[in-house]
């Protein structure tokens, strides 16, 4: 692993052991419970979709009674498999059947377990096959067209309609962007169900349904056609519906996914017992449909000082890692996330920025870096954002980062307009193709700021890592570790959600995304 920092590889290796050790301690909990919405992407998976008569979703329903029966601990694939089995209805038929209250699951007789696997297995594997397909169109588009190099240009659209977020999303890719994420509107990772259909009055951002994720799936298809090159498409599988927004992702080829419980736990205040074990299944699915998933450790140096708790990102970085091998992704799908977020006033502060994003990059020679541009000290002064999102573009280059979300000389005066956008696509592509070769050019002197800054950086994240150990994730969590922001194992919203598992309980979909293993 020997690189410009001169890092202490026995440091690194010994990093690794804690957060296995932490891992291992939360995932014990995960794999004896279920969620609501862990058992509602089961419903999706199997087909049921749409909505009733008063637009709520029908995997809701179907869940809400399991819930109300209490047989959701026994778990909807074996639920719902086994009134196909006695009905012989389809699961979408069996949805309508409980929606009109003509249908109650504790009434019909229930056959033996593997009677019942038996027959949802032809289902469940025309969905695997389904997402596999997608997962090889994807690389076949690839191929064909070609892509953009990283560090991969990633830009947001964010008008809460659809339909004029595909015409915005288009221009981007026209004028260079590689990746297009579709921000969520405002609060919908608080809404305990996925919202149906077109949308077109999302507030600061745009529903995520499936509906809205086909049609701009197709669209950056057909502009992918036009300039020659694949557009990825994002979006947030975060929330109260981590799950279900990977299953309904994973369906409509999306390619990268914001996945990073802790995001939820620390800044929407979502229950971290609910959370964690959503996303073990959120993951497994992202995992096998070869989306890149990205983290959000980006997110505490917006509440807590960058130079101070930069720590805390790379400790953070380290348990990330290991819950994502744990679900089956690989580490060329992991975007770990971080951000050029010091204050500008600090003597040095390129720096210490260049150091700590050269050291994500040893650290994690594999995964496609998730970098994120300066917002925290952005001003409204667009000369000197511009100058900062330059400097920001000159690391990202200089240390090979694999995501490059692009600052906004506006981001602290107004949505961005596809001038800004223009422009910043513009500033990546004159820094990214002037200082291509840059960092195999330079080597950091021995002992000096930069090294030393890593070197810091790395025993203050072990310190961390090994106090985690000895008290768990979920105690760190409640101590605010992590951003400065302390949370309950008992509060926040979604614990109610949070069933432990009966004796029938069986996941088809985990088994076969993973290959008939509990974990990756």
């Amino acid at each position: 692993m020997k690189g410009k920092l001169n890092l202490d590889e026995r440091k690194v290796a010994e990093a690794r052991d804690y957060a296995e050790k932490i891992s291992d301690g939360i995932h014990d909990f995960v794999i004896q419970h279920t969620t609501v919405s862990v058992e509602r992407a089961v419903c999706r998976l199997l087909g049921i979709d749409g909505v009733d008569d008063y637009g709520i979703p029908m995997p809701n329903i179907v869940v809400d009674h399991l819930k109300s029966a209490n047989l959701i601990k026994e778990g909807a694939a074996y639920v719902v498999g086994n009134a196909l089995l006695v009905t012989g209805l389809t699961p979408q038929r069996i949805a309508e059947e409980i929606s009109r209250g003509r249908m109650d699951l504790r009434s019909i007789d229930y056959k033996p377990y593997n009677e019942v696997f038996d027959a949802i297995d032809e289902l469940v594997s025309k969905t695997v096959e389904k997402i596999q397909s997608n997962r090889d169109k994807r690389g076949s588009l690839i191929r064909e067209l070609g892509e953009g190099r990283k560090p991969y240009l990633y830009v947001i659209v964010a008008t809460g309609n659809i339909y004029e977020d595909v015409v915005q999303a288009k221009a981007a890719a026209r004028q260079g962007a590689d990746i297009v994420a579709v921000i969520r509107s405002t609060g919908q990772s608080l809404l305990d169900y996925v919202p149906y259909g077109p949308t077109t009055e999302g507030f600061g951002g745009t529903y995520a349904t499936q509906e809205n994720f086909r049609i701009m799936r197709s669209a950056l298809d057909e502009v992918g056609e036009e300039v020659g090159r694949y557009i990825r498409l994002c979006n947030y599988c975060s929330g109260l519906c981590m799950p279900e927004i990977a299953a309904v992702g994973a369906i409509e080829r999306l390619d990268v996914m914001l996945n990073d419980a802790l995001y939820g736990i620390l800044f929407r205040d979502i229950n971290m017992k609910r959370t964690i074990i959503d996303q073990y299944f959120s993951r497994v699915i992202n995992g096998f449909a070869g989306v890149i998933i990205n983290t959000g450790e980006d997110n505490y140096l917006t509440t807590a000082d960058a130079y101070e708790e930069a720590h805390t990102v790379l400790a953070s970085q380290f348990i990330n890692e290991r819950l994502a091998l744990m679900a089956g992704i690989p580490e060329e799908q992991m975007g770990l996330g971080h951000a050029f977020e010091m204050d500008p006033s600090i003597e040095n502060g390129f720096l210490y920025e260049l150091a700590q994003a050269q050291m994500s990059r040893e650290v994690f020679p594999k995964a496609p870096l998730k970098y994120m541009p300066p917002t925290k000290f952005m001003t409204g002064n667009i000369f000197r954002g511009y100058a900062q999102d330059t400097l920001f573009n000159v690391i990202s280059i200089m240390t090979n980062q694999g995501i490059q979300l692009l600052g906004m000389l506006t981001e602290a005066i107004h949505t961005p307009f596809m001038s800004d956008r223009y422009l910043a696509i513009e500033n990546a592509r004159y820094v990214f193709n002037n200082l291509r070769d840059l960092g195999d050019e330079i080597a950091f002197k021995e002992d000096g700021i930069i090294q030393a800054r890593a070197s810091t950086v790395l025993n203050e994240a072990l310190a961390l890592l090994k106090e985690i150990v000895s008290v768990g994730l979920f105690e760190a969590l409640e101590k605010g570790t992590f951003a400065n922001v302390r949370r309950s194992q008992h509060g926040g919203k979604g614990l109610d959600g949070v069933v432990e598992k009966g004796s029938m309980y069986r996941n088809p979909f985990i088994e076969k995304m993973l290959g008939g293993r509990q974990n990756g």
